[in-house]
């Protein structure tokens, strides 16, 4: 039994690295989206290096990696313990993060973290969405809506009644806070840019 969760955390892990920003940058735009904005990976540099559009679609795909890879136990018809679908998430996370494809550096986690909620607990995920997007229109920051959003996930997530949950999601938060660093630095000092699309 312990060679069939091998291989779906290794799998789990190998859906999480695909590099949907880089991947789509290089094949519709000619562009390598490491080499603008910020450098980063993520969908929100998707956004602002290939557009609308092809930025809304590394969202959707990131988000899925993490829907996808909290789902395996179901796919493959493992009967487990709902918790280890968390498990297999958390390893999408991890790809998304340090990707083989993309020389272990990819996005900050917060697309693929979102999957990994709707894939477990739908509700709670439309709840994230509908904060996000509101803390996005009042204050303009990607990656202050990510920060925000991740903390209210977690104080939503007490509401599931399911620990496992709620301590996978706060250290999703912490993991998203540390990642964003950098931002939050560039808040402080007025230099992080804003969305002109919302």
């Amino acid at each position: 039994m312990i060679l069939p969760f091998i291989l779906l955390i290794v799998l789990a892990y190998l859906i999480g690295s695909i590099p949907s920003g880089l991947w789509i940058g290089k094949l519709f735009f000619q562009k390598d989206i490491r080499e603008h904005g910020s450098g980063n990976l993520g969908a929100t540099n998707a956004f602002r290096v290939l557009g609308l559009l092809p930025g809304s679609i590394v969202t959707a795909i990131d988000i899925l990696k993490g829907t996808l890879a909290t789902l395996l136990p179901l796919v493959f018809h493992l009967h487990v313990d709902h918790h280890f679908y968390l498990l297999t998430g958390i390893f999408a996370i991890i790809g998304h993060s340090f990707p083989i494809f993309a020389g272990f550096k990819g996005g900050k986690a917060v697309a693929t973290s979102a999957g990994i909620i709707l894939g477990y607990a739908p509700l709670l995920f439309i709840a994230v969405i509908i904060v996000f997007l509101i803390t996005l229109k009042i204050s303009k920051y990607v990656s202050l809506s990510s920060m925000i959003t991740a903390v209210i996930a977690l104080l939503l997530s007490v509401f599931a009644k399911d620990w496992v949950l709620s301590l996978l999601i706060a250290c999703i938060a912490i993991f998203v806070i540390y990642r964003h660093r950098t931002n939050i630095a560039r808040i402080k000092n007025g230099t992080e840019p804003k969305i002109t699309w919302m």
